[in-house]
């Protein structure tokens, strides 16, 4: 896969979402999120997703302008409508507000319901880290169905990631799962692609596992909730966590919902300071300890190197990615150049091929 700039693409990114119809400063926190999450290899939440959000810009499913309304706030908790616009820049904000309060708080925590598309969750996790902050995101969209409770083969459910991200004095430990197997997206690509999962991840509208992806994108099927067939109860339980934490606290969810529609999602941070509890240094003593005891772990016969620890294969990404730059698939920036073109956006001299 091709590099490119970190900085030229972001420019890139930016401008385009702007004359798409996306106040400045919401491209730009937009843009910063897309990019990350190619950074630390989430591809599929990355610059791939520009193209739909250009398009939702302009069908109006996506609001690029003004801002959130406030529902309810009491300092250490506090609620938003989020009016549909970018879930990267409601998140940013959202998170932004909770690490400001935390150091009164100690816990702060919100809820955001009418929030557009949130990009990948682990994307946000370092900036709150790196203060020495422990973050929690989860996201659900009542608007849609894709997983059946377990045992049940109607789908009620979404994906449902839940992520979490724990400072260290070195790389961060990040979290960052879906209740489901895999992704909506991940199921669209291969549906598109003519492509099978690599193990039964779906069930069929009948409730029969499989491994093609078109039983759920075209016939009814379902995702699988994360531990498949035999185990899914454990994923169903983290999925009505999720639905509950983001639609029960903002007031708005699939009870208010009376059929699918455009992309509403509702989302949960939360973000705690250790140092309102012992410490800092005597969480950090216990996170390195972990982490340490993890990765120096003797490896089973059956992996492939070391034992990692989640957020290890996402540090190590970005840290090369920062150094020799950002991979972007080809197909991707062909779609973005495109709009550009069609929106009268120059395309910066380092992303144009030789």
């Amino acid at each position: 896969m091709p590099l490119f700039d970190r900085a030229a693409l972001l420019e890139f990114a930016t401008n385009l979402l702007t004359a798409a119809g996306m106040e400045t400063d919401k491209a730009a926190i937009t843009a910063e999120v897309l990019v990350e999450g190619d950074m630390i290899g989430h591809e599929t939440h990355g610059l791939q997703l520009m193209h739909w959000y250009v398009e939702e810009l302009a069908s109006g499913n996506l609001n690029g302008t003004g801002s959130y309304d406030i529902v309810a706030d009491k300092g250490a908790g506090f609620v938003w409508d989020g009016r549909l616009l970018p879930g990267a820049w409601l998140l940013s904000q959202a998170l932004d507000q909770a690490c400001a309060r935390v150091a009164q708080h100690g816990i702060v925590g919100a809820a955001i319901r009418n929030c557009h598309h949130t990009c990948a969750l682990s994307a946000y996790m370092r900036k709150v880290t790196d203060r020495g902050l422990i973050v929690q995101i989860s996201a659900s969209n009542p608007a849609a169905a894709r997983v059946a409770p377990y045992g049940g083969t109607k789908p009620v459910l979404t994906p449902n990631p839940i992520a979490m991200g724990f400072p260290t004095s070195g790389d961060p430990i990040l979290v960052d799962v879906s209740s489901s197997i895999t992704t909506t997206t991940m199921t669209q690509l291969l549906a598109k692609q003519g492509e099978r999962y690599p193990e039964e991840w779906g069930l069929t509208a009948e409730g029969a596992p499989t491994d093609d992806p078109r039983e759920i994108t075209e016939r009814g099927g379902s995702l699988m909730p994360l531990g498949g067939a035999l185990k899914g109860h454990k994923g169903f339980g983290l999925a009505l966590m999720v639905d509950l934490l983001g639609q029960g606290l903002s007031g708005k969810g699939r009870a208010n919902t009376a059929a699918p529609g455009p992309l509403a999602q509702s989302a949960f941070v939360q973000v705690i300071d250790p140092a309102f509890f012992a410490g800092l240094e005597a969480f950090t003593q216990q996170s390195d300890w972990l982490a340490d005891g993890c990765r120096t772990n003797p490896p089973a016969p059956w992996t492939k190197g070391p034992v990692r620890v989640p957020g290890d294969s996402a540090s190590r990404k970005r840290r090369q990615a920062l150094a020799q730059g950002v991979p972007v698939a080809e197909n991707d920036l062909t779609r973005m150049a495109r709009h550009a073109q069609r929106l009268g956006v120059a395309m910066p001299q380092e992303l144009t091929p030789a």
